[in-house]
């Protein structure tokens, strides 16, 4: 497979599945001492993919939960956080400046901090009042997220089968490497086909909405420099479509939650008007060893792996680095 390092993504994916018992006891303690409501803190990336665990605590569970842009908090404040919260904060190098700003924020408040990263001596894990430290530049935080939100609904009794899926994550660096290989043409053929399209619409929804964001923002735009419209699928009719035309590139990223009808109507419509419809749908994945009860919950993970081989084949056929950056963290702003 293009530039994929089997060996060091089953190390990454496997160090942040190891740290369920970490995640557990925390959580065990944080239910036992109580608090109130939950922060999910991110900038970029990072905020987006804390919406499929405020998307699952919305459907199942009664405590106040939402997620944060860092930056947007410090400056606007929440009249809810105080002593009774829990922060939770992601950051893949640990030294992501709005973020740090808001884990200031936050303890400045009494809230209690938690971390996710992957380097115990940056910013964010000598900052927070509890770090959690993966491998270096384990990404995604959907292994630690599943696991913490998992967790925290089992002990509130809105989650019976956590014991189950924690025992299922054991072995998912193996069934992801199953799923990019199985990506690899597939991501091949589409960037052969795309090598000069400039311009992609990205629709998604339930718990992948964030990660239809994310590869809009974080990738299309950030990392190859590519003008972009993302909608949700629940919203794609209420403005957006309008920007289709027949020979649009639209992305579709399905999932196998209860929103899967929202983006099947989605697909119908842009089937309608143009030519150029791809659909990375996580059923095509066999996940060996998930139940499929669980299925819905892995999308964010499977389909950052399937668009992971997507980015690398952009990247060979467009001749553009995706480390290559003009402004973030070049420029000073």
């Amino acid at each position: 497979m293009l530039k994929f390092d089997e060996p060091e993504f089953v190390k990454q994916a496997a160090s942040a599945v190891a740290l369920r018992p970490k995640i557990e006891e925390l959580v065990d303690r944080l239910v036992d001492e109580g608090f109130d409501n939950l922060l999910l803190v991110g900038a970029g990336g990072t905020y987006a993919q804390m919406w499929p665990y405020e998307h699952l605590a919305r459907r199942t569970s009664t405590l106040d939960v939402r997620s944060a842009i860092a930056a947007e908090l410090v400056v606007t404040g929440d009249a809810r956080l105080g002593e009774r919260t829990v922060a939770v904060f992601t950051s893949v190098t640990g030294t992501t400046d709005d973020v740090v700003r808001a884990i200031e924020f936050c303890r400045a408040k009494g809230a209690r901090t938690i971390g996710f990263t992957g380097y115990a001596d940056s910013p964010v894990a000598q900052q927070v009042d509890e770090a959690l430290i993966s491998e270096p530049k384990t990404w995604p935080f959907d292994f630690q997220m599943l696991l913490f939100m998992g967790r925290l609904l089992e002990r509130r009794g809105e989650f019976d089968g956590y014991a189950k899926l924690a025992g299922e994550l054991a072995d998912i660096p193996r069934v992801l490497v199953e799923v990019a290989r199985q990506a690899e043409p597939v991501a091949a053929a589409f960037a052969e086909a795309h090598r000069d399209t400039d311009y992609h619409f990205l629709i998604g929804g339930g718990n992948l909405w964030g990660f239809t964001y994310l590869y809009s923002m974080c990738i299309l735009e950030e990392m190859q420099w590519l003008r972009t419209t993302r909608v949700h699928s629940a919203e794609f009719f209420h403005g957006s479509l309008e920007l289709l035309e027949a020979g649009t590139s639209v992305l579709i990223f399905q999932g196998e939650d209860e929103s899967r009808p929202l983006t099947d109507r989605a697909i119908a419509f842009a089937r309608r008007v143009s030519q150029d419809v791809t659909v990375f749908d996580t059923r095509d994945y066999p996940l060996d060893g998930i139940s499929p009860e669980f299925r819905g919950l892995l999308g964010p993970l499977v389909l950052d792996t399937v668009l992971s081989r997507v980015s690398k084949h952009l990247e060979r056929v467009r001749d553009h680095s995706l480390d290559l950056r003009r402004y973030y963290r070049v420029m000073d702003y």
